[in-house]
């Protein structure tokens, strides 16, 4: 486990904005823009997981990449960490690390002769879990305190992580030996499972390009990155989204689309409250986003997929068929009445 060497000390000023000015919404909406035009310095090809990774901020939201290997998931978290004005680290998960090693345990101070608590690595602003599904699951629970209450407890005593803090976790889909599963409350616990594809042709020629100009994706200051938002502006966007009405047809639209979920024939389990809530709490993020102060069936079509795919169990019959949670939805998408 590793601190990262572009995190920018706590200290720095917030985004380039003096502590004691709050920006407005539309600040925090143009920082946000920039914040993405930021990440695209370092990243090609990946506008929709950097589309997510902010929505992501903007709910109190923890995210799933999950992409082969060599297809720069660790790369676009860094990038993401260095543009923002937040502290950041990086945990590399593998089989012998102990949850301690993630939130933190108590020393003892042959000095003092008393024990003292040492901070974990989990006590930042972006925690980038770097193959998650490499640890056992004693140390893949070690975060479903501190990604559900935002707290981590030692002897019965309670400790708040910063604001925001949000979990972004990687996976490796196709090589299975020495992995560990992570379980449903765990996978549930993420606001989104985002998939990390190979680049097109051409992204993939930009990618080479950029490389052969000198570009090296372990000085991102070199690559001009630099904070262009930060907690006052993440606030202000949070303030503002929450003003963003959800009229009734929409949240009924949200509730028939979840539990089409759980009576779909190939779904063992399908979606739970939490993840209608996840939903709506993303297509209202999606909306400001796009400039609007109500959210549409559109927006929760947008993110529909993103939301729920990790939260259905298929059955195992329709495993063996070849069914996946993504084509499942994109027929509920297709059959549950949308409102007008």
């Amino acid at each position: 486990m590793t601190k990262s060497p572009d995190a920018p000390a706590s200290s720095a000023p917030t985004g380039g904005v003096p502590a004691e000015t709050a920006p407005t919404a539309e600040q925090a909406l143009a920082a946000l823009a920039a914040l993405r035009a930021e990440v695209g310095k370092a990243v090609v090809g990946n506008d929709n997981a950097v589309l997510y990774l902010v929505l992501a901020l903007l709910c109190r939201g923890h995210v799933l990449l999950e992409g082969v290997p060599g297809v720069a998931k660790t790369l676009l978290v860094r990038a993401l960490a260095r543009s923002l004005d937040l502290e950041h680290a990086r945990v590399q998960f593998t089989p012998d690390l102990m949850p301690g090693d993630v939130t933190g345990s108590q020393i003892y101070d042959p000095h003092s002769a008393e024990f003292t608590f040492r901070h974990g690595p989990v006590f930042t602003n972006l925690l980038l879990a770097d193959e998650i599904n490499r640890t056992p699951p004693k140390t893949q629970s070690a975060l479903l305190e501190s990604m559900e209450e935002r707290q981590v407890s030692v002897d019965g005593q309670p400790r708040p992580l910063p604001d925001p803090f949000v979990v972004i976790a990687t996976q490796n889909p196709i090589e299975q030996e020495g992995t560990y599963p992570l379980p449903e409350a765990q996978l549930d616990r993420f606001l989104f499972k985002v998939d990390i594809q190979l680049p097109g042709r051409d992204d993939e020629f930009r990618v080479l390009q950029r490389h052969a100009a000198g570009f090296d994706p372990r000085d991102l200051a070199a690559a001009g990155l630099r904070p262009v938002a930060g907690p006052a502006h993440i606030a202000a966007a949070r303030a503002a989204v929450g003003t963003v009405a959800v009229s009734p047809e929409v949240l009924a639209y949200i509730v028939d689309l979840c539990r089409a979920t759980r009576s779909a024939p190939a779904v063992r389990h399908g979606a739970s409250t939490r993840g209608a809530t996840a939903l709506m709490a993303a297509a209202r993020a999606f909306a400001w986003l796009n400039g609007r102060a109500f959210t549409t069936p559109d927006d929760v079509k947008f993110v529909a997929t993103t939301v729920l795919r990790h939260r259905l169990q298929l059955r195992p019959e329709a495993e063996l068929d070849g069914v996946t949670a993504e084509a499942v939805l994109a027929g509920l998408l297709h059959s549950v009445p949308v409102p007008v």
